[in-house]
């Protein structure tokens, strides 16, 4: 793709998930819960844009880490079809879309996190930086966890939707699981490509 066009080719994929999203979501309290993080991270992302831009491969993965969050807002993160069929087809008991969101909740943060380590000279060794992603990753899922425990004292009506346990006892241990998981796959798998584009900024 050309680059001058990427943009707003970002811009107009964002826009059109929000805009369908909105549209007659399950539940509109937990579509404004799940849905604010990725408005927050559109208006970062076009701040940045202008003072300090981030790599393409930053940019792509926030705009799949919005697009799942919007997703599960309209549908309910307990309720996203596509899940359901894969719950009937693979035998699951539950629907784990919740569980990709926070896959997602480790593997891009750890990228954003990254590259302003990296472009920031945070640490003098790559060791150094890499633990300290997967524990800021791990630390931003566990304060994830107690946004959805406070909502779920203060709001009976949005609670269930919400933390999306289905009945899971383990669901908020798993979560965090998953997330740190992700953190840590995406250090592995895309710190190459990463750093090359690192190099061409």
């Amino acid at each position: 793709m050309n680059q001058r066009f990427a943009p707003a080719v970002w811009v107009v994929v964002f826009l059109s998930v929000f805009v369908w999203s909105a549209i007659g979501p399950k539940d509109r309290a937990t579509w404004i819960l799940e849905v604010l993080p990725a408005v927050i991270g559109f208006a970062l992302v076009v701040w940045c844009f202008f003072r300090y831009p981030l790599t393409p491969l930053v940019y792509f993965l926030i705009l799949i880490h919005a697009v799942i969050l919007m997703v599960g807002g309209h549908y309910t993160y307990a309720e996203v079809p596509l899940f359901d069929w894969f719950r009937d087809w693979f035998d699951w008991q539950r629907n784990n879309y919740d569980k990709l969101g926070h896959l997602a909740q480790g593997f891009i943060p750890a990228m954003v996190a990254r590259e302003l380590v990296i472009r920031f000279d945070v640490f003098s060794g790559p060791r150094w930086a890499a633990f300290f992603i997967v524990c800021f990753c791990l630390a931003l899922s566990a304060f994830y966890e107690l946004i959805e425990w406070w909502v779920a004292l203060l709001s009976d009506e949005a609670a269930e939707a919400f933390l999306g346990t289905q009945g899971y006892v383990w669901d908020t241990q798993s979560d965090m699981a998953w997330a740190l998981s992700g953190a840590i796959l995406a250090l592995i798998l895309l710190g190459r490509l990463h750093d090359r584009q690192l190099r061409k900024l």
